[in-house]
């Protein structure tokens, strides 16, 4: 593939075969079954990189899709497409699409029920591994940094309508979205708890979160939970803007 830097080629490769899948299966469709105008072959594009039905591509940096909060992906194709998230592929793909579109694709991704993959055993040190454990259940209190499961569903698999699961997904994924919003290539409406999270942990602190995360196994019902856990007494809160209510009703 001409002139692309190397860490490009294989999404490169892969957008450009899902458009190629989604538009020759019309012409396919001309000489052998009749094409099916719904909503999970107009999606081909998104699984060549996001993998089948949305489980998770094979390389660590493209997220499952399958059995997120229908709110949250929605809100995260309009960041794609607005500007708040930066990745030249998904802008390209969604910046031509309508809300009501987009909304669409989110809540068919977020109806698909499928197995998750099994965690890949953790290589960081049991120190690094402690660490991380201890932010995502219990924060650190002293530096106003609230447990990930304060905002993530005790069992961390995210809260319905807009927060997403932290597990089943690959350490590298996890490292590389805590360091966009570090740099702010990655951000959200305001106020932006996220960011703030982030500006108080250094680096090595969201490696040993990613690092513990990745490692968890899924637990028995992987459903996102419909209400936010109780704050403990003293818990450490902030104010989240998450998606904004009039982002989860699409418009046309």
């Amino acid at each position: 593939m001409m002139n692309l830097p190397s860490g490009w080629r294989a999404p490169v490769a892969r957008w450009l075969t899902g458009w190629a899948l989604l538009a020759g299966s019309a012409a396919a469709g001309q000489a052998a079954a009749p094409f099916e105008d719904n909503i999970a072959q107009r999606t081909v594009a998104c699984t060549a990189c996001h993998g089948p039905q949305g489980r998770a591509g094979p390389d660590g940096y493209y997220p499952r899709l399958a059995g997120k909060p229908a709110g949250y992906l929605y809100n995260q194709l309009l960041n794609f497409r607005d500007g708040r998230r930066h990745y030249g592929l998904m802008t390209q793909l969604v910046e031509p699409l309508s809300d009501s579109y987009l909304m669409e694709i989110a809540q068919y991704f977020s109806s698909l029920q499928v197995a998750y993959p099994a965690p890949v055993p953790a290589t960081a040190s049991a120190d690094l591994l402690r660490q991380g454990r201890q932010l995502v259940l219990q924060g650190d209190a002293a530096r106003r940094v609230p447990a990930c499961v304060a905002c993530h569903g005790q069992a961390m698999t995210g809260v319905v309508p807009a927060i997403p699961g932290l597990l089943g997904l690959p350490r590298d994924y996890l490292n590389a979205q805590l360091g966009a919003w570090k740099t702010g290539q990655r951000r959200a409406h305001s106020p932006d708890c996220m960011k703030q999270v982030v500006e108080r942990l250094n680096l090595d602190e969201l490696n040993a979160v990613a690092s513990w995360l990745a490692a968890q196994p899924l637990p028995a019902n992987s459903k996102p939970a419909t209400t936010l856990p109780a704050a403990a007494p003293g818990a450490v809160t902030l104010t989240c803007a998450g998606a904004p209510a009039n982002a989860l009703k699409a418009r046309p």
